[in-house]
């Protein structure tokens, strides 16, 4: 019977490990019965901890693990505009449609709210502000794109207006000055309002004031605040939705891995090694390693003759190829050949999607000892990375690879 070791990648711990393993046995039950299982989990034993606690890293007593802000939560919003100017304008166009009925002499919402961003470009007072700011070059053409007559978003604004009015002003604000962001960096052009919180808050108050010709404004209002804050902050993962101290609380397992492997693999190796040779594991064996254990998984290959057990090596997410081609490749310089007794048969699955997955099948690099597939998991990176094993083609091609 084949036997196959499942090695994580970095990250990985018990509880994460456990889900992945039981997805995996079921499916490859189902595919090759004929095929045994074991796990190998050397993440809780030989991966990163913080044996302090976490006492090395700034706040992380005071912040470790705590929710975020709304000073943060209104940062991640505005990672998101930098990204997607028109977010906070769509999420706005959600709401219910209105009828924007007109009365003689007397402007409905949709009517007001096109008038005012009609002028703004022809605002004397503002263009002087943005022109201070660096970002009044591109302030004509940022308006046409968010405002202007081909700008669905626009579109949806003015099909839902109802007053106040604010939500709108400050979501156009807030967009116009996120695509001159987007317009300045295309030209080459980078004023300081590009790091400096404070002027990019100042032009979205002049913008937003040219709106509301300087009548009171609510400012961020509380549905806006409750959904577009709120759904903003959800779009990043819950490490980056924290202070420093609960940022490394999620990131550090992971990048942790990496400089851990780089300094003292030879752990992790011999914990891989020891699973091989264990008597249960009946040969042929097949290694099947993510990401980071990929690498682990063909350094020990090359460090030790392991031929007369392994017989194929199976590569997912994995950066081995890249980690060859730079160097740092822990057991074979760049040049060298892999040794004889390596094994004959490597499938490496790889995602484009996946900025972590790199291929090997090239001249320069493995070219003739391995098989690259490609997979698309239709997820977006980091997503991508771990959404192999959800992926049919991903076993499609794992087994018909194995014996």
């Amino acid at each position: 019977m084949t036997s196959v070791i499942f090695v994580h990648g970095t990250g990985g711990r018990k509880d994460a490990y456990a889900v992945t393993f039981k997805q995996i046995e079921q499916t490859l039950g189902n595919r090759r019965p004929d095929v045994a299982l074991f796990p190998c989990l050397w993440g809780d034993t030989y991966g990163a901890q913080l044996h302090a606690k976490g006492v090395s890293i700034p706040t992380h007593d005071a912040s470790g693990g705590q929710k975020p802000t709304d000073n943060e939560k209104t940062v991640q919003l505005w990672k998101v505009l930098y990204g997607d100017p028109f977010y906070e304008m769509r999420l706005l166009g959600l709401r219910q449609l209105q009828s924007q009925k007109s009365r003689p002499g007397q402007q409905n919402a949709a009517q007001e709210l096109q008038f005012r961003t009609q002028g703004l470009t022809t605002n004397e007072k503002l263009r002087s502000i943005l022109d201070d700011l660096k970002i009044g070059v591109v302030f004509a053409e940022s308006c046409d794109h968010v405002v202007g007559k081909n700008s669905r978003a626009f579109g949806r604004l003015l099909e839902t207006a109802a007053r106040p009015l604010d939500e709108d002003y400050g979501a156009i604000a807030r967009a116009i000055v996120s695509e001159s962001r987007i317009l300045c960096k295309d030209r080459g052009i980078y004023p300081w309002l590009l790091v400096d919180d404070r002027l990019r808050d100042q032009a979205v108050d002049a913008i937003q004031q040219a709106l509301t010709q300087d009548e009171a404004s609510r400012g961020v209002v509380d549905w806006t605040k409750k959904h577009l804050i709120e759904l903003a902050a959800n779009l990043g993962t819950s490490a980056i939705q924290r202070r420093r101290g609960a940022i490394m609380d999620g990131a550090y397992p992971f990048a942790g891995d990496i400089l851990l492997y780089q300094a003292k693999g030879h752990k992790i190796r011999k914990f891989i090694q020891q699973q091989v040779e264990n008597d249960q594991v009946e040969p042929p064996v097949y290694l099947m390693a993510h990401s980071l254990g990929g690498i682990a998984c063909v350094d020990l290959l090359i460090e030790q003759n392991l031929s007369d057990r392994v017989k194929g090596l199976i590569t997912v997410g994995s950066q081995a190829p890249f980690f060859y081609e730079i160097g740092a490749l822990q057991q074979l310089d760049y040049g060298d050949p892999l040794p004889k007794y390596f094994p004959d048969n490597w499938l490496n699955i790889y995602d484009l999607r996946d900025f972590l997955s790199y291929v090997g099948n090239h001249e320069g690099l493995f070219a003739g000892n391995m098989i690259d597939v490609l997979v698309d998991n239709n997820q977006p990176f980091p997503e991508a990375h771990g959404a192999y094993w959800a992926n049919t083609a991903t076993w499609d091609a794992i087994t018909e690879f194995l014996p």
